[in-house]
């Protein structure tokens, strides 16, 4: 009889019977409870399967998935047949064009801009000047429901999965790969089906007109956010292609002024990107995700497409469509930050998002050039979650997206990577095809409310998974290894302070004391929300150094992330750097060898 312990602390120990226990020890393994007497103090259970080393890379990833309920699985061969017989030789052929009533956009100069390496190229865009002196925009999103149909066993295994997920190493797709990164993908050179939104606007980039329709479009160039920067950047290039870039580029600022006047916030959370190695794919640098002119530059007309479509599918299903609100953060939620940035001599305004926002962009110091992004992090934690919805389920007043100050929003744009995507694109096609016949799945409230639900849930899920496989790969990264940085306070406890370290964008708590029975020089002024030893005061905002590292804890469950104060020097906290340290003993130990030959 051995006891298992779970990952979840809510779990208690669990004591299973098993001939293989000395063979189980150090592994992760799944354990499932059977029974919990009432004459024992701890459930009873059984072994199912183990997963591998504990500490391993691969087994604390598929743990992390189990913990956070995503499916992973391979997909079924009775999904794999769903999928086109042709394989990855499938073509665009003169019947999509004649048949499903497409616009063929293949002559246009259509790109994608994407991140490095990416492969599943969801959307693509096209600009061009009309007569009229007006100009042409596209936005043209992978037309992923012509291979995926309502009810086919490949729809219902993505309408379970909702999303795909994103870990560091990997990505868990919602989607085969046939699909998500061939056929469905907006590749260059190659004929591609997509659903497009086209807009007419002015030279102030004000849409004077919008339609909706299934096309064929062959791509010119697949950019990443740095070609196409340097594109916009080099003035040599006079190509048809980089002055679309241009235009964009020029709309693009116009629009997000536009979404900045209405009340859009601008906010912030520190993202890593961790450089991997090629045989191990171990972490062996970390460093902060920066943003180009380009990524906003496809960023707006995303959004731009998404009100559009929620615009037009709302008009056609008013009590189903599926769309996404944001709600306003109760004001209490800002309470502790607006106390913290009144003393360093800002007022936070949160009546509604324009007055939060403008607050944000007075918060500035021009001595700190980090604090800014600081209070905009801080602000992102006061956020609510943003949710899909049945439009027949909440007043039109509530449709509201804060963040974006939209009155109303979908999700169009990423059909290969989100399932609500796939519901919209349904929704919209029954807008723009009037003699199309679909099912009650786009027009039954009961069952839309339940998917949206269903998507929530997994989205949720998505995101938490996200993140542990960035705390994972940090303690990779930090595994033998001690750093000293400078490091942030977000919040100040009782019993200790929340730093956040810029430069790798990890967060953990520092404790004010040196063991957990041990008395802390530091007093806890609760007014002040301050923790003081002596002349030295800790508060919101303050840089401290920290050394890092990461430990197991007491039962070996899972390593995590130790940070430690190093400046300002308290004793009985602050430690002295390892490294530090290393080189202090190194000199005493030549101090003591000089001292031996000279009392020779």
């Amino acid at each position: 009889t051995v006891i298992f312990r779970a990952i979840d602390r809510r779990i208690p120990p669990i004591k299973i019977r098993t001939a293989q226990a000395s063979a189980l020890v150090g592994n992760r393994i799944v354990v499932s409870i059977d029974s919990w007497p009432v004459n024992s103090g701890v459930p009873l259970g059984h072994f199912v399967k183990t997963l591998g080393s504990s500490g391993d890379r691969e087994t604390e990833t598929e743990v992390l998935l189990l913990e956070h309920n995503v499916p992973y699985q391979e997909f079924s061969k009775r999904i794999l047949e769903d999928l086109p017989v042709e394989g990855d030789q499938w073509i665009v052929l003169d019947k999509h064009l004649r048949d499903e009533n497409r616009r063929d956009f293949r002559d246009l100069n259509v790109c994608s801009i994407d991140p490095p390496g990416c492969t599943d190229i969801d959307d693509a865009l096209h600009v061009r000047s009309l007569p009229n002196g007006n100009y042409e925009v596209g936005v043209h999103i992978a037309d992923v429901t012509y291979f995926v149909k309502y009810g086919m066993p490949m729809d219902t295994e993505a309408a379970a999965r909702g999303t795909s997920v994103y870990l560091v190493d990997k990505r868990i797709d919602m989607l085969p790969s046939l699909l998500g990164t061939n056929l469905c993908s907006l590749r260059s050179n190659v004929d591609r089906l997509a659903f497009s939104c086209i807009w007419e606007m002015n030279e102030n980039a004000e849409i004077v007109d919008v339609k909706f329709t299934k096309s064929v479009i062959r791509s010119k160039f697949s950019f990443t956010y740095e070609e196409a920067q340097n594109r916009i950047d080099d003035e040599r290039m006079q190509d048809d292609v980089t002055k679309g870039i241009r235009v964009l580029n020029k709309f693009a600022k116009i629009l997000r002024q536009k979404r900045m006047d209405a009340g859009a916030l601008t906010l912030s959370s520190p993202e890593v990107r961790f450089r991997l190695e090629n045989d191990s794919q171990d972490p062996v640098d970390v460093e902060m995700k920066g943003l180009k002119d380009t990524n906003a530059l496809v960023e707006e007309f995303m959004l731009l497409a998404n009100i559009s479509v929620a615009k037009k599918i709302y008009q056609k299903f008013p009590s189903s469509a599926m769309l996404r609100r944001h709600a306003p953060p109760p004001t209490n939620n800002f309470d502790q930050l607006r106390k913290v940035l009144a003393e360093k001599g800002f007022i936070l305004e949160t009546d509604t998002s324009k007055a939060l926002a403008d607050s944000l962009d007075k918060a500035v110091l021009p001595e700190d050039p980090y604090f800014n992004n600081l209070v905009r992090i801080m602000t992102t934690r006061c956020m609510m979650q943003a949710q899909y919805f049945c439009s027949g389920t909440e007043a039109e007043s509530d449709f509201l997206h804060y963040g974006l100050a939209s009155p109303i929003y979908t999700h169009f744009t990423s059909p290969i990577r989100r399932y609500a995507d796939i519901v919209v694109h349904r929704l919209l096609y029954a807008c723009v095809e009037s003699d199309l016949a679909y099912g009650h799945e786009l027009s039954d409230m009961t069952k839309m409310k339940e998917l949206c639900d269903n998507l929530n849930f997994r989205n949720r899920m998505a995101q938490q998974a996200s993140r542990s496989s960035v705390e994972l790969f940090t303690g990779i990264y930090f595994r033998n290894k001690t750093e000293v940085e400078e490091g942030r306070i977000l919040r100040v406890l009782k019993n200790g302070i929340i730093v956040l370290v810029p430069k790798y964008g990890v967060e953990s708590i520092v404790y004010t004391t040196s063991g957990k029975t041990a008395a802390s020089p530091f007093v806890y002024d609760d007014e002040d929300k301050s923790l003081v030893a002596g002349d030295i005061k800790l508060k919101t905002f303050d840089s401290v150094k920290v050394q890092i590292s990461v430990e197991g804890d007491e039962h070996g469950m899972r390593q995590t992330m130790k940070m430690q104060l190093v400046e300002p020097f308290v004793e009985g906290v602050s430690v002295v750097p390892a490294l530090k340290k290393r080189s202090v003993e190194e000199q005493e130990e030549v101090d003591d060898k000089k001292s031996k030959k000279t009392k020779k």
